[in-house]
């Protein structure tokens, strides 16, 4: 195989340069229907933007093009076998849980998960066990999965048809998993991994290993996130013999567009050959600007980076590529330190209620680094009055969006039959007022995307205290109705 080949890029780039007339959709004709003032943004990449036509092959029958470029995807991130996702990674997490669990089934699931797989168990009708992941004391991140709880939950879980983790962490930590993945296969169980934000994983010597080099069974990674594709662009990568590839296929049959982007799967053809022949060098220069920051960081005592301790968590490896800053002094909270950067142009990935996260990659430069320093120092030279609620944010200090309920252990199994739930009356309750009730929907700050309630959970005391300081800092929460009383939809049938 030829690594330094783009077949599907150089498929399409070959017919657009052609001599054609489109009697097929879709209607825009190639770009030729477009709107005058988008010509200048859309015009050249609508050349590109075709359908399964002759020579240019079918997604959900690869037997060209596709077939060619996901062969070499496979061949570049170590697996036996990859699929082209056009719905994220979202759609991989879908298909991966379907594949391997039946109504009533149960799947062990890490508790820091996005709302996609919840969305996935849901779909599947399936049960969980839900394992608490470790929390830094420190900073209060979640740190990943002890072997231990694994081992615990598999010995009282026998029936569990695998584990779902996520590795890397939204904020970048990533456990290891050769020990995990030995006590799964040891009972002929796969491991799945949401590995969205590790994509880049192994291709430096400073990232950490990717889940296939670890041995995991089936892995989704979001190409878009940390490497050069387009948004939505994304893998579903299989190796072993404890997946069931034709399930895979079928419903990432039924889960995707049967209409799906030639441009945005170029692009993941384009992306695996930028890391497929140019990886480490271009991933090293990215780093290189996160080290400069981070030595600029050091002349502004307003702010302080949120950093694991190696000697406290060797095991445990941080993406450099994402980089937690909070205001040293607890003057703003996350939410106030992201207006203030965006006011300044410099737009971060996401905040809560201590902190900021900004994502770096191997596109980012020194400029753009040297944009965000001027940014923060700007910010620690205004003037802050100290603010009613600072003491507040200092007490939250070592808590991040999701760590306020996790405790050691296993929760007891959670059904996800939709069915169950459809039967049962809703209300709208104040936020105080739904204590002791249970949920009926998935409660997310978005981003990053992972429940603090899922569906059928008791809400507590402490869960309203946190949605409560949440909604008050202006953190966006996907399943509250917004408005003066936040309201909160709760399962009538569970009213005490």
């Amino acid at each position: 195989m030829n690594k330094h080949k783009a077949p599907l890029f150089e498929r399409l780039i070959e017919h657009a340069g052609g001599e054609h007339a489109s009697f097929h959709v879709p209607g825009h004709k190639s770009g030729q229907g477009l709107e005058a003032s988008a010509r200048p943004y859309y015009e050249a990449m609508l050349r590109l933007d075709v359908t399964e036509i002759a020579g240019l092959d079918d997604l959900h029958h690869p037997e060209e093009a596709i077939l060619e470029a996901q062969q070499l995807a496979a061949d570049c991130f170590g697996a036996e076998e990859t699929f082209f996702l056009v719905n994220g990674s979202t759609v991989g997490n879908l298909a991966m849980i379907l594949s391997v669990c039946r109504r009533g089934e149960l799947l062990l699931v890490q508790r820091d998960v996005h709302k996609s797989v919840i969305h996935g168990l849901m779909l599947a009708g399936a049960r969980a066990v839900f394992l608490n992941p470790e929390v830094d004391p420190q900073t209060g991140m979640t740190l990943g999965l002890p072997a231990e709880a694994v081992e615990l939950a598999l010995d009282k879980y026998p029936e569990a048809k695998g584990l779902l983790i996520t590795r890397p962490s939204y904020y970048g930590r990533a456990m290891p998993l050769e020990p995990i993945v030995q006590l799964l296969h040891d009972r002929e169980k796969p491991l799945l991994v949401d590995e969205a934000h590790g994509a880049h994983f192994g291709f430096h010597p400073a990232l950490p290993k990717s889940a296939l080099s670890c041995g995991a069974d089936v892995v989704v990674q979001s190409t878009h996130k940390l490497l050069t594709s387009m948004t939505m662009g994304a893998m579903l990568h299989v190796q072993g013999n404890l997946i069931e590839r034709k399930e895979i296929k079928l419903y990432l049959t039924m889960l995707q567009s049967s209409s799906p982007s030639y441009p945005l799967m170029a692009s993941l053809d384009i992306s695996r050959k930028q890391m497929h022949t140019n990886g480490e060098e271009l991933l090293g220069q990215g780093i290189a600007v996160v080290e400069q920051f981070k030595e600029r960081m050091k002349e502004l005592s307003r702010f302080e980076l949120l950093e694991t301790k190696p000697v406290d968590y060797g095991s445990i490896r941080q993406d450099p590529f994402k980089v937690i800053l909070r205001d040293r002094e607890g003057l703003m909270s996350g939410f106030e330190l992201k207006d203030a950067l965006e006011a300044r142009g410099c737009f971060v990935e996401l905040a809560d209620p201590q902190a900021v996260l900004l994502v770096f990659s191997l596109a980012s430069t020194q400029t753009d680094a040297g944009r965000l320093a001027e940014a923060l120092e700007n910010i620690g030279n205004t003037a802050i009055d100290d603010r009613a609620h600072r003491t507040e944010i200092n007490v939250e200090q070592g808590q991040s969006t999701y760590t306020y309920s996790i405790v050691p252990g296993l929760s007891e199994p959670v059904s996800f039959d939709e069915h169950v739930y459809r039967q049962k009356g809703t209300a709208q309750l104040p936020l105080e007022e739904s204590i002791g009730q249970m949920s009926a929907e998935m409660i997310v700050p978005y981003p990053p995307g992972i429940p603090i309630l899922c569906p059928g959970e008791r809400i507590t005391e402490e869960v309203v205290k946190y949605l409560t300081q949440l909604v008050r800092m202006g953190a966006r929460i996907h399943g509250m109705i917004s408005g003066e009383v936040p309201m909160l939809p709760v399962l009538i049938a569970g009213r005490e």
